[in-house]
């Protein structure tokens, strides 16, 4: 369990891995801060976290924008005062396409969310770590931060990034007692995935595996919940900079 009076922020919850961290990190005992764009999938992550016995505030945000992190950030310390844990989650997939045949305005909403949001999570939540002297970052960057993804380019240039600021993050703060790690998810149950076969389909390329991924199934977002608790937790005290792939075995 986190020491009483634990608080983690987490981006994206109000779907997926999100909801699904959320709701694990309350139950290891964390008050929770839930961020989203969308108000009512959030508020619905909110209601559940409060409904197993939890606390905590929902706070809608585009994390692409400089002054609503500013303002997710603000709120959380306004409310409990501190952050032990920051799931730096919220993301979104690219539409499938050959990288000569991408828009710049998909080029620039990929990387808006997905680095840039990601930039700005760290930039305002590290300052309040570096004060206290503690907290965990947890980024979620993907199996595309480790290897390139037929058709997505841009989502796989952004994850890459992802995988950078984390390690620079990390090394920069090592000797602040603040941990900065990433997960990469790689096919993972959720409304984000759902839809990836028949973008697939439609972009012509389908990769081998995909229809059959290696250990045989597809990941339930909770198994990826169990790992952001475990690097919010001091059970991972000694890991930071760490890029932990949970994929069943896709990237082997």
């Amino acid at each position: 369990m986190a020491p009483e009076g634990s608080v983690a922020l987490v981006t994206g919850a109000g779907s997926g891995i999100g909801r699904a961290a959320s709701l694990k990190l309350s139950q290891a005992g964390f008050k929770i801060v839930a961020v989203d764009f969308n108000s009512k999938t959030g508020e619905e992550t909110l209601r559940l976290v409060r409904g197993q016995g939890g606390e905590g505030i929902f706070v809608q945000a585009d994390v692409s924008k400089h002054e609503d992190v500013e303002r997710y950030v603000k709120a959380t310390v306004d409310t409990y005062g501190r952050i032990d844990a920051f799931f730096n989650n919220a993301g979104v997939l690219q539409k499938f396409s050959l990288l000569e045949n991408i828009e710049l305005s998909e080029f620039e909403r990929i990387m808006g969310v997905n680095v840039r949001g990601v930039f700005l999570g760290l930039k305002h939540v590290l300052q309040v770590m570096n004060k206290q002297g503690f907290g965990s970052v947890i980024n979620t960057a993907s199996t595309a931060g480790i290897r390139a993804e037929h058709s997505m380019a841009v989502y796989t240039a952004s994850k890459h990034a992802v995988i950078g600021l984390t390690k620079a993050a990390a090394i920069e703060y090592v000797r602040k007692g603040v941990r900065v790690n990433a997960i990469c998810p790689g096919g993972v149950d959720t409304a984000l995935t759902q839809a990836v076969p028949t973008m697939m389909q439609e972009s012509g390329y389908m990769p081998e595996e995909f229809p059959n991924m290696r250990i045989g199934r597809f990941a339930d977002p909770d198994e990826l919940a169990e790992m952001v608790v475990f690097l919010a937790s001091g059970k991972s005290s000694y890991m930071t900079g760490s890029i932990v792939a949970v994929d069943g075995g896709l990237t082997l």
